[in-house]
């Protein structure tokens, strides 16, 4: 499932600094906005079939992939 999320998370960022670096801040460092975090949600829900709502989380708790991964574990 890690794995999963961090391909989603390259793909959507266009950058592996998402892998090898789990605490990096998505939104300061640039690579993602809210239009990604749309998309994220929706790609997350079609690979690992669960429902996260866009207003559950927000984007605080979702700001590195630590924090995703997490999100993602919970829903399993």
């Amino acid at each position: 499932m890690e794995e999963k999320v961090l391909d989603i998370l390259e793909e959507l960022c266009d950058d592996d600094i998402v892998r090898s670096n789990l605490n990096i801040n998505l939104l300061e460092e640039g690579l993602m906005d809210s239009l990604d975090y749309t998309s994220l949600i929706i790609m997350l829900e079609d690979e690992l079939g669960i429902v996260i709502s866009p207003s559950e989380y927000t984007r605080e708790e979702s700001d590195t992939p630590a924090k995703i991964i997490e999100i993602v574990r919970s829903k399993l």
